[in-house]
């Protein structure tokens, strides 16, 4: 019996993660897993769902899988190329601010001007948090990005100095 409970609460955090961590067009259906939509049994797994639509695949597997594609849509497009800085956003812990390069009507890097930084756990927080989110803007091509858990603010103020760097390149 642990076992099966193990396998239940495991496909039931990965069904929150899934639902909370990945962003779907806006026309696509959004596939929620709840508790009842997840076999509690390890002996004859329920197929899963493929974003493809391609049939499910007859291989056990001892607990549900999902797998994401993303295709960034061109939000970027109709940018001019250059250097371009956003505004300086403040937050309880300090400014952020970026400088979005485009090139081709696509961002290709984005640098960090300002971060929070007066303090030590500010430093190491924002030391995880800027990469990822430079990722996440690169993958995106856009400000609509994922917040990073434990740096919100900077997060915040990251998508808001991008955005307005990009109204800059349209303008």
């Amino acid at each position: 019996m642990p076992i099966r409970a193990a396998v239940t609460l495991a496909a039931t955090a990965i069904g929150v993660v899934l639902l909370f961590s990945f962003r779907t067009p806006a026309a696509a259906p959004i596939a929620t897993l709840t508790p009842s939509s997840i076999s509690s049994s390890t002996s004859t797994p329920s197929p899963t769902a493929t974003p493809s639509g391609a049939p499910p695949s007859g291989g056990a597997s001892p607990a549900p899988t999902a797998t994401a594609t993303a295709t960034p849509t061109p939000a970027a497009s109709g940018l001019k190329s250059g250097s371009f800085t956003g505004q300086t956003y403040t937050n309880p812990y300090g400014n952020v601010q970026v400088q979005v390069v485009i090139s081709g009507g696509k961002i290709t890097s984005v640098k960090t001007i300002q971060y929070p930084n007066g303090h030590q756990q500010s430093v190491f927080i924002n030391s995880q948090a800027l990469p990822l989110l430079e990722q996440e803007v690169l993958k995106a091509q856009s400000a609509q990005i994922n917040i990073v858990g434990g740096a919100t603010f900077t997060s915040q103020g990251y998508a808001q100095s991008v955005q307005s760097a990009l109204d800059a390149a349209r303008a």
